[in-house]
């Protein structure tokens, strides 16, 4: 049965499906993958407990709405860090997690049309597709026609979605213990405390509406970025211009052309720069279905679309901090005692807190590298040498990461450039990092 109340009744059986993951079980053997991440060879073989649990963790959160989806998507741009052998079989399941959620019913699509747009929404909405072209993680998106005769995106979110939301959330908080074996070396329990914190933002689709608004004006008539401008906006339903579009980075990441990760990983990262740069908000949801791909002439790589404005970091002083930019700039200079004194300033690295300044210097190679060079190649490979590297117990770099310091204004930073530097390793892509670092990155250009 449809309606209001569906998905709160269904909340119950969420929380069931999930507290039926055998995780517990395969945390306590979870020993050969922690022992494949630490590169230790001859001791490589998953357990088939480990894989039969992945596919189930995989399919189950493919199959959840809310939280849970939110928690597949985000550690999904993970991907590329995790072992051949375990990546292969669900990468598929992975990418196509934005698409799981199961449709609502028409009549409660139009009911609450009717509510957040008046009742006389049809006169204005003259067209609306019976069935919705995809699903986000709290609502659906349907495409209909604007009485002025734009074909637009219609985003309804799910009755009940909020508390379906912070339901799961709080479920996923208990489970993060079992679920971090499978992902070893990413902390799962700040990043769905963060996603907690970001719940309210998200499900304010009028928040969402004025983000969408400045991205929309500051990339208006751009040669490589696209953004659908707002038509109109409830709090629960957000009407945008349509974005046609044949496919996503995941294809792209699937089966694309070097030519075409190239292309697209390039205006992937200046996304990720100008975008804040412009607009001084942060587009923080790097999961490779928000960004999608528009052909140019000839079916060659064209302009590269760019949705979902939901999870929006509200820069401080309206840009990305300039220390940042001079941090890795003196990093990629191989100033360990420069870089140490920055990340003291800066809150990095707390009073009293000991560490040798060239192990940070290691530790900060995933962001540092591909600025030392014109050109850099992103690889799978690469991310999960650097993840071996930093994961490895026998490493003096090893406590590093424990005892530094995240200051609270940079969790969405480093969670979105983390998250990009993932599909970039996904797509293979080679970009000019630094010169883009140059033009848009605050502080990196004039460091010296």
């Amino acid at each position: 049965m449809g309606g209001v109340t569906e998905l709160p009744r269904k909340a119950a059986a969420r929380t069931a499906r999930l507290a039926a993951l055998p995780l517990g079980y395969a945390g306590r053997n979870a020993v050969g993958l922690g022992k494949r991440l630490a590169g230790r060879p001859g001791e490589a073989v998953m357990s088939e407990i480990q894989q039969r649990t992945a596919e189930q963790l995989f399919r189950t959160l493919g199959e959840l709405k809310g939280g849970a989806m939110k928690l597949g998507q985000a550690l999904s741009v993970f991907e590329s860090v995790l072992p051949e052998e375990m990546a292969g079989p669900y990468r598929e399941q992975l990418t196509r997690l934005q698409d799981s959620a199961p449709p609502m019913p028409t009549s409660t699509v139009r009911s609450i049309l009717a509510a957040e747009l008046g009742a006389d929404w049809q006169e204005r909405l003259v067209w609306l597709d019976g069935g919705p072209t995809a699903s986000a993680s709290i609502g659906q998106v349907h495409k209909g026609r604007w009485h002025d005769g734009r074909e637009v995106a219609v985003k309804v979110q799910y009755p009940g979605a909020g508390d379906a939301l912070r339901s799961d959330l709080k479920q996923l908080i208990r489970l993060a213990r079992t679920i971090g074996p499978a992902f070893p070396g990413v902390e799962i329990k700040p990043l769905v405390a963060e996603m907690q914190a970001r719940t309210e933002e998200e499900l304010d689709y009028r928040l969402e509406a004025e983000a969408q608004r400045t991205f929309a004006e500051a990339f208006r008539d751009d040669p490589h970025i696209a953004v659908p401008d707002v038509v109109a906006v409830g709090e629960t339903v957000l009407v945008t211009e349509w974005l046609e579009s044949p496919s996503s980075l995941a294809a792209v990441i699937r089966d694309g052309t070097q030519e075409e990760r190239d292309h697209y990983g390039e205006l992937y990262v200046r996304f990720l720069f100008e975008g804040p740069r412009r607009t001084g908000l942060l587009h923080a949801d790097p999961h490779p279905g928000n960004f999608r791909v528009l052909p140019g002439p000839g079916g060659e790589p064209g302009r590269m679309g760019v949705l979902d404005y939901g999870a929006v970091a509200r820069l401080p002083e309206g840009r990305l901090p300039d220390a940042m930019g001079r941090l890795i700039r003196v990093a990629s200079e191989e100033d360990s005692a420069g870089l140490m004194a920055g990340l003291r300033r800066e809150g990095f690295v707390k009073e009293r807190i000991n560490l040798d300044p060239d192990l940070v210097l290691d530790y900060l190679a995933p962001f540092v590298e591909p600025t030392r060079v014109e050109r850099f190649r992103f690889s799978r490979e690469w991310i999960r040498e650097q993840f071996q590297r930093i994961n490895d117990p026998r490493s003096e770099g090893y406590t590093i990461a424990i005892k530094l310091n995240l200051p609270p204004s940079y969790l969405l930073i480093h969670r979105t450039w983390l998250g990009g530097i993932g599909v970039l390793c996904q797509l293979g892509a080679e970009a000019p990092f630094r010169q883009i670092m140059e033009e848009s990155l605050p502080g990196f250009a004039d460091a010296s």
